[in-house]
C-alpha cells in the first residue's frame, strides 16, 4: 500500500515583467533592477520520510536533469541541513513541468521549495539572517522564489522591496524547446546601463499595467536573441495573438509571455498557439503576486 507524502510544496515559475541591468560589481556579477512576479504553472516538490537523503525526478520536463550527478535541490537540502546542525534525511521527488534553463527560475524555484519544505518536515525555523546568505549562495533568484510575493528585486537578486499592488490578469508562457545559459546571455549583453524603473503606485487593470511595462524593457533581451535567433520570432508571433496587452521575454530566456486580461483570453490565445506550433511549451496562467497565502 502506498504511503502518503509528507509534505508538497509547489515551486511557481517566475516572471521578470521587466528586467533593467543598471550596473556591473568589480567581481563581475551584475546589478539588477526587476520586477518579479509568478505564474500559476509550477514544479513540485514531494518530501518523505528516509534515512538518507535522495533525489528522484519525474515530470514532463525531466528529461534534461536525469543524467545529473546533483542540482540545486540537493544542494539547498544539504545547506539547510548543514545550517541547522543536523543530518540531511529525507526522499525527496520533483516533479518537473516547467522546461530547463528557461528563464522563468525553475532551479532557484525548486531550490526555494525544497527549503520551505524541509523546515516544515525537519521542524525548523531559522533565523532570516541564516536562510538569506543560504538562498543567495544558491542562486540569485533564489531570493525572491523563496520569498514568494511580487516584489521588486536589486543588487544581483539579494535586496527585495515590496512591490505596488498587481491587478488580476493571465499570460501565456511560451518556451521554443531550446535553454539557454544565463552566464552566456551575460557575456553577450552590450550597450549602456539602465536606470531602475521602479514605481509607486498600482496600477488600475492588467492594460494598465501593460502601459507601465511598456514603458520598460528586459534588458537581456537583445543579447539572447543573438544567441538563439528564433525568440524574436516567439515574440512577434505571442505579438500577434488577440487581445495581447505586451509581449515579452522573461529572465535570461528563452521564455517568452504575453499578457492578457483575463483568463478566457490567455485561453484562446494559447490554444492558437499551440496549434500553429505543436513543438512549443505552452500554458497560460495566472499572474500571481503571492504564492504562500500569507497576507
Amino acid at each position: 500500500m502506498a504511503t502518503t507524502p509528507s509534505f508538497v510544496c509547489a515551486a511557481p515559475a517566475k516572471i521578470n515583467l521587466y528586467l533593467h541591468v543598471t550596473g556591473k560589481n568589480d567581481n563581475g556579477y551584475h546589478q539588477l533592477d526587476s520586477l518579479v512576479a509568478f505564474a500559476g504553472v509550477h514544479d513540485t516538490i514531494t518530501i518523505s520520510p528516509a534515512d538518507h537523503l535522495d533525489l528522484h525526478i519525474d515530470g514532463p520536463c525531466a528529461g534534461p536533469l536525469k543524467g545529473q550527478s546533483d542540482n540545486l535541490v540537493l544542494a539547498a537540502a544539504r545547506a539547510l541541513a548543514k545550517v541547522a546542525g543536523k543530518e540531511p534525511k529525507a526522499a525527496i521527488t520533483l516533479t518537473k513541468r516547467l522546461p530547463v534553463s528557461s528563464g522563468m527560475g525553475g532551479g532557484s524555484a525548486d531550490a526555494a521549495a525544497t527549503i520551505r519544505g524541509l523546515c516544515q518536515f525537519w521542524n525548523l525555523n531559522p533565523d532570516a539572517e541564516e536562510i538569506a546568505p543560504l538562498a543567495l549562495g544558491l542562486g540569485a533568484d533564489v531570493p525572491i522564489c523563496l520569498h514568494g510575493k511580487a516584489s521588486f528585486v536589486g543588487g544581483i537578486g539579494e535586496k527585495l522591496a515590496p512591490a505596488p499592488a498587481l491587478p488580476p490578469c493571465s499570460i501565456v508562457l511560451v518556451n521554443c524547446g531550446l535553454g539557454l545559459s544565463t552566464p552566456a546571455v551575460f557575456a553577450a549583453r552590450t550597450g549602456r546601463f539602465s536606470a531602475p524603473g521602479r514605481f509607486d503606485y498600482a496600477p488600475a487593470d492588467a492594460a494598465e499595467l501593460a502601459a507601465i511595462l511598456g514603458t520598460r524593457r528586459n534588458d537581456l533581451a537583445p543579447a539572447a536573441q543573438s544567441l538563439l535567433p528564433v525568440i524574436d520570432g516567439v515574440l512577434k508571433t505571442i505579438q500577434a495573438t488577440k487581445n495581447v496587452l505586451l509581449a515579452r521575454m522573461t529572465g535570461s530566456g528563452a521564455t517568452c509571455f504575453g499578457l492578457y486580461a483575463t483568463p478566457g483570453e490567455a485561453a484562446a490565445a494559447a490554444l492558437a498557439l499551440s496549434q500553429a506550433n505543436p513543438k512549443w511549451w505552452v500554458k497560460a496562467a495566472s499572474l500571481e503576486s503571492d504564492t504562500r497565502g500569507e497576507t
